[in-house]
């Protein structure tokens, strides 16, 4: 593991694969820590020959605290700053939930650091639900109560698992018994959980000129399908997949199917045109259910 020190913001990150393997930058959700990418993502990528780069972001131990106040902007600030101390740019960029978010962001801000984007159980806005749900999270984190271990993994695999794998009890005892393990809160987690999308940020999306992959789980209730749906719309020449049999944390649920489009979409876009100009996106807007009822 090695640390950046970045705008003044340390971030603990790791590298593996090959020294000249074309980088791949994966950014995770809200309180997640970047080696949960190394259970399924990472190797997969190594063996496809990329060099790939995971870290903790702002907010998320080791790295340093959020503050309160933090915005999507700022860790897009720490993405591109870690891109640039690792002279990784331009790469190929993985993100979900809150990480997709941040990727859309640097696409906005610093196109010239990406190549190729996926985003994965992403949204551009926030519903009344989605709010809601934010807010009491932070109510909890704020009050101070510490729920019960087994409470707590019981209810985050009941908000991030598909019914397909909760319906299967030897599955569902193998993921409580993990929950149960990482679960952990502090106020990193309630500063990224109080990021939402700003209203209009679907309209900006439409600035967006790198190639991207948007990727949408369909028992996902944290982010829904046509909450991705949307994005994927807003963004010009995204390609839209839709993986069943997977919720919020299909990356992990279904890792074979989601690695698979990230190959496939990669093998599509080229690593950089002559001259550093950006490359176009794949034609269209085509949307797919694939591996799923």
């Amino acid at each position: 593991m090695g640390v950046a020190t970045v705008g003044g913001v340390r971030l603990h990150y790791d590298v593996a694969g090959p020294a000249g393997g074309e980088p791949v930058v994966l950014v995770m959700g809200a309180g997640g820590r970047g080696r949960a990418w190394h259970l399924h993502q990472v190797p997969t990528l190594v063996a496809a020959g990329h060099r790939v780069i995971t870290y903790d972001s702002r907010g998320v131990p080791p790295s340093d605290p959020g503050e309160a106040g933090l915005t999507v902007g700022d860790l897009a600030a720490d993405l591109a700053g870690l891109i640039e101390h690792l002279d990784a740019g331009p790469c190929r960029l993985v993100g979900t939930s809150l990480g997709a978010h941040v990727v859309e962001e640097l696409l906005l801000v610093r196109p010239e650091l990406a190549t190729a984007a996926v985003l994965m159980a992403t949204r551009g806005r926030d519903d009344r639900l989605r709010a809601a749900a934010a807010r009491a999270e932070i109510e909890l984190l704020d009050s101070g109560i510490a729920l019960p271990r087994r409470y707590h993994a019981a209810l985050q695999a009941i908000q991030n698992l598909s019914p397909h794998t909760l319906d299967d009890d030897i599955e569902v005892s193998d993921w409580l018994s993990v929950f149960e393990q990482s679960s952990s809160a502090g106020p990193g987690l309630r500063h990224q959980l109080a990021i939402t999308p700003a209203p209009g940020r679907l309209a900006a999306y439409a600035a967006i000129t790198t190639p991207c992959l948007v990727l949408a789980f369909a028992d996902d209730l944290v982010t829904p399908p046509h909450l991705v749906a949307e994005v994927a719309e807003a963004i010009p020449g995204a390609v839209h997949r839709l993986i069943g049999r997977a919720g919020h944390y299909g990356y992990l649920e279904r890792p074979e199917e989601v690695n698979r489009q990230i190959l496939e979409f990669f093998r599509r876009v080229p690593a950089r045109s002559p001259g550093g100009v950006p490359p176009a996106g794949p034609a269209g807007r085509p949307f797919a259910r694939v591996a799923g009822p």
